[in-house]
């Protein structure tokens, strides 16, 4: 099995994450769920742009489609770097302790280290809530016959969302930098904020969708 997450098959990624292995863990899951829910925001516009009781809306739904795919591939790293990242906080704590100087070095070297593991989930948290004002109207507007697959895309969003920024709130308990970890938590704060909301009105779109 590739060492690398987009180079597994998903049956090989399930067995992973279904086993003892440290990773991947819920930070990667939290950036390949909002990764997915990119992917079907995606499908969607392609299910819409070029037809033709959907020209009106047809430029809207390409530039829908282009910011759906750059942060695609943003979360897309993202599941990696969460991998990357927690092998390099395994190796800092191996670090010798022995001496004062040791055990300083080391020291520096987690908070350095929990710094960039605190920012990846808070960067996936980021960047999957940025995906959820892209599914109203593509809800409102976008191909009838896939209208539930953009209300997945939002439902997954909401899992990703708080998902990811767990890891972070768990991430700052050891975090030594309080201004780092109050403009941390003011982040995640915002990014909650007005999430279950957001995704509700998509749903009523949809389901006003699917009985018209």
């Amino acid at each position: 099995m590739s060492d690398r997450l987009l180079e597994t098959t998903v049956g090989q990624f399930l067995d992973r994450l279904a086993s003892s292995a440290p990773t991947p863990g819920g930070g990667s899951v939290a950036a390949l769920t909002g990764a997915m829910a990119a992917g079907l925001i995606t499908m969607v516009c392609d299910l819409t742009i070029g037809k033709k009781q959907y020209a009106e809306f047809e430029a809207e739904a390409k530039a829908i489609r282009e910011r759906a795919e750059a942060y695609r591939a943003e979360l897309q790293q993202l599941a990696q770097a969460d991998i990357d990242v927690f092998n390099q906080l395994s190796a800092v704590y191996k670090l010798p302790r022995t001496t004062e100087a040791d055990a300083a070095s080391r020291r520096a070297a987690i908070q350095t280290v929990m710094r960039q593991a605190t920012e990846i989930p808070l960067r996936t948290a980021r960047a999957a809530a940025a995906l959820l004002p892209l599914c109203a109207p593509l809800a409102r507007y976008g191909n009838r016959t896939a209208v539930t697959d953009v209300a997945a895309a939002a439902l997954l969003i909401r899992a990703a969302v708080p998902a990811a920024l767990i890891n972070v709130e768990s991430n700052l308990a050891v975090i030594e930098d309080q201004i780092f970890a109050r403009e941390a938590r003011a982040q995640a704060e915002d990014l909650l904020m007005g999430l279950d909301g957001e995704v509700e009105g998509v749903l009523t779109l949809t389901r006003t969708r699917l009985k018209g």
